[in-house]
């Protein structure tokens, strides 16, 4: 009898390690992580840009910002970040009839495809050629698109590395 028990125990033991090892869960396939570009990619309308006085802000002088939309035409201005089939950045272009603070058209990059670990702003890279060597300019990405389809560059202007004035563009996409 106790040999039965052993040997139904021994039975029921091995036909549980049967089923349970053939759960075999599937995933699905591998998908690749989405890339700032991805996000950044489009047509950017400008919603509000803020001129900000660095040497006041350090002094604890005000006001330090000011709002330009509604005028010296920000109010038209947009910008579009072209990526080619495989969210790579190929060109840019930007329009209406603001004062030229940012080129007008060239090539563009980011110094990074992903998130700063560090929590740093990636940094839009602006170049007047298609090689990008020769480098027009940089835009620090403020705020990344995500829930809400709204990004913040800001183009800081500084003198023998010493920054007096920043523009904070607040845009909105357009393809959303």
């Amino acid at each position: 009898m106790k040999r039965t028990t052993e040997l139904i125990a021994l039975l029921l033991l091995i036909c549980t390690f049967s089923f349970v090892s053939c759960n075999d869960t599937d995933d699905g396939k591998y998908v690749a992580p989405i890339t700032l570009y991805e996000k950044v990619k489009g047509t950017w309308r400008l919603t509000d840009v803020i001129q900000i006085d660095e040497t006041a802000k350090t002094a604890g002088i005000t006001p330090d910002e000011i709002s330009l939309f509604g005028q010296f035409n920000f109010d038209n201005f947009n910008i579009v970040l072209e990526v080619d089939e495989n969210n790579q950045p190929v060109s840019y272009q930007v329009n209406g009839s603001a004062p030229e603070l940012i080129p007008a058209s060239g090539y563009w990059d980011l110094d990074t495809a992903f998130p700063n670990a560090n929590g740093t702003a990636p940094v839009i890279n602006l170049y007047s050629d298609a090689g990008k060597t020769s480098m027009t300019g940089r835009l620090g990405v403020v705020s990344v698109p995500g829930a809400t389809p709204t990004m913040e560059l800001k183009l800081t202007r500084s003198s023998a590395g010493v920054p007096f004035v920043s523009y904070q563009y607040k845009l909105s996409n357009t393809n959303q």
